[in-house]
């Protein structure tokens, strides 16, 4: 007797590998591009084209991963871990989730929470109802998830061509014009001007192909992965763990616990 533990994305037999109702060998392998699948395994639909070109913009910028915190950490495990690769992947993944992967889902859930709160307005009140946002957020003493970014401090350059692609595809929807709303009024009540950083347009964009605002992070994840598998492939060709190593030890300063 053979066990068998379908779920509602498939199941595989002897023969044969079920997906999505597809045959995987058969109707998908070669067929379907990994960001549609990505997308279609999640919201159990499959993408339009132009869902599928906003999606994949978003992954290929989210797949941004720089000399930051997370790329070091990631390079310094590959030298240290037991599975060595592995390992890196895992501290990689944990860094960015917790700290740089956040500010999508953190901005996908501020706008849509907001836009739960509040009638659709027409073009005319989008400021409105972001000046009234900012406010509260001021007043609170709460930030603005995707507002500011620690490099770009003028304009991150994937937000302008995020937007173009949504609005190519007649894909802006309220959580986009909202947080372009945000951008466009912020400086009235904080007082300087902040860019609107791409992972916080990512989760704008991806909200508004309706896609679970709480699973965005794991889109996140899924784009960084490439990021990862780059940076640690860059580690095999030019090491700078141990350099990193030696530069972040001898600058450290220990105190007593």
């Amino acid at each position: 007797m053979s066990t068998e533990f379908p779920t509602s994305l498939g199941t595989s037999t002897a023969d044969e590998i079920r997906l999505l109702g597809q045959d995987l060998t058969a109707d998908l392998m070669g067929k379907v591009g990994f960001g549609e699948l990505a997308f279609w395994l999640v919201a159990l639909r499959r993408p339009t084209p132009s869902e599928t070109r906003v999606f994949e913009a978003v992954l290929v910028a989210l797949a941004d991963h720089g000399f930051t915190p997370t790329a070091i950490a990631a390079r310094l495990t590959y030298l240290s871990a037991p599975d060595a690769l592995q390992g890196a992947l895992a501290a990689g993944l944990l860094g960015g989730g917790s700290r740089f992967l956040g500010v999508t889902e953190d901005c996908a859930m501020f706008l849509h929470e907001a836009l739960e709160g509040h009638a659709t307005p027409d073009d005319a009140g989008w400021d409105a109802l972001a000046l009234e946002l900012v406010r509260q957020s001021r007043a609170n003493a709460t930030y603005i998830p995707g507002l500011g970014h620690p490099v770009h401090k003028v304009e991150d350059p994937r937000t302008p061509v995020l937007i173009r692609i949504a609005r190519e595809e007649g894909l802006e929807g309220p959580h986009l014009k909202l947080f372009q709303a945000i951008g466009r009024v912020h400086e009235q009540v904080l007082g300087r001007k902040l860019p609107l950083n791409g992972a916080g347009v990512c989760g704008a964009a991806l909200a508004d192909l309706g896609l679970p605002v709480e699973m965005l992070r794991g889109f996140a994840l899924l784009a960084r992965a490439a990021g990862l598998l780059g940076q640690l492939a860059e580690e095999r060709r030019r090491p700078i763990g141990m350099d990193a190593y030696l530069t972040v030890d001898r600058n450290a300063v220990y105190v007593e616990p």
